[in-house]
Parts: C-alpha cells; structure tokens; sequence
C-alpha cells in the first residue's frame, strides 16, 4: 500500500463560509429573470451543483428550460458586482487554514473538488493564499459535477493516490455521494450548507463539529493506514 494519502476538500461551506454571498447572488439573479426573491433554504439545497443543473433546480417547474443558462449569467454577473461592493468577504471558516497547513506538514497531498467553475476558485483560493498547499484542483470545467465520482477521480489520478488512501471532506450529501461512488471515505461536517443529518443521509462515514475534531479523525486514519502498509 502506498504511503501516500489524500485528502480532498469542498470549498464553499467546508473550507470558505460562502453562506450569505452565494444567497445574496442568487436572490439578485432571481430578482432580475423576475422571479421574485428565493430563501436562503431552498438556496442551500442545491450548493455544489454545477450552477446549470443549481438553477434548473431551483427555476419554477414552468420556467422555460432555454431561459435557465440566463438566469444562471445572471448569478455571475451578481457575483462579480458583488466582488467589487465594500464589505463584501467569503471567509474561510475558524481552524481551515490551520488545518490545511498541518496536513501539508503531515505529509498529505491535498485537493479540492468544488462545484465551483476554475474562475471562481483561482479568484478565492488568490485571496486567501491557499493555492500552494493543493496539488489537483478539480472544478466543473471540464466534466460532470456533484454527486458523480469524476472530479475525486481524477484528483485520485492526478496524485497517484488510490481510493483506500483518500478521504473526501464537505459539507453535502452531494459531497458524500461522490465520496461513496468514488469508494473513498466520505467525511462530513455541519458547518456549512447541509443539515447534519442531510450529510449523513448522504452517506458520511463520520460527521464533525470542528476542524479540531476533523483533525484528530484524520490523523487516526493516516495511522491506521500507515499501520496497514
């Protein structure tokens, strides 16, 4: 067994606390099709989709399937004039940075796989100074997005890690799904979009209240694999 392990992150609601902005953009795009303002709970449903399959979603059963890749410019665009209104900020969550360099000085290989588009993670992970600790970043540029396996995949390929060594961390059943159909341990935390018991309908092998504690199971789970080389 190869010494190697990987850990891949989801982004926004695991590592970036994403809540209000992705809500804010959202309602702003839905506002303008002239569909009227969205909760933030049916918002929170579909983070980590690929933003196509997000807003058809999200679009009233009768919104004309050829009008959904609209709504969906109109997301980006409120994203981008958000960027540059003050106050504007996606945090990363109390302990992420922490975590993400403890990992790298523990010898793991990171990833991330993220509903995100390339654009939006290289424009969050710049700010944050996080792009050096991630050695594959995968994104729906280039293929299908949540729950399919294809992003851990290739994360997987990318690295030459094979599934027994490699966790999958996020904060959705969809995060776990992937986990699931790629046959890596999925790990899930409540900190983010999904209801606790949503991330565990999706299938986490383990939940976690902190990056404290998601430090602690990892470490248990890279000694065990190390044990077992």
């Amino acid at each position: 067994m190869s010494d190697l392990k990987l850990a891949i992150f989801d982004v926004d609601g695991t590592l970036v606390d994403s809540r209000q902005v992705i809500h804010k953009a959202m309602d702003r795009a839905f506002v303008r099709a002239g569909l009227g303002e969205i909760d933030y709970d049916r918002v929170r449903m579909i983070v980590g989709l690929e933003l196509g399959e997000a807003v058809s979603r999200l679009a009233p059963p009768d919104y004309p399937v050829a009008r959904t890749a609209e709504l969906a410019g109109y997301y980006k665009e409120a994203f981008v004039q958000m960027r540059a209104e003050d106050g504007f900020a996606e945090p990363l969550y109390d302990g992420a940075r922490e975590t993400v360099e403890r990992l790298v000085d523990e010898g793991w290989l990171l990833g991330v796989a993220t509903g995100k588009a390339r654009r939006g993670l290289d424009i969050v992970f710049s700010h944050h100074g996080l792009h050096t600790h991630f050695q594959t970043l995968q994104t729906v540029d280039h293929g299908p997005g949540k729950p399919h396996p294809r992003m851990v995949l290739d994360a997987m390929a990318e690295t030459g890690v094979d599934a027994g060594n490699t966790v999958m961390i996020g904060d959705t059943s969809f995060d776990m799904e992937m986990a699931r159909a790629a046959k890596t341990r999925a790990i899930g935390v409540s900190w983010g979009f999904h209801t606790p018991d949503e991330v565990r309908a999706g299938g986490a092998h383990e939940l976690h209240e902190d990056f404290d504690s998601l430090s602690a199971a990892l470490r248990v789970f890279a000694d065990e694999r190390r044990g077992a080389a």
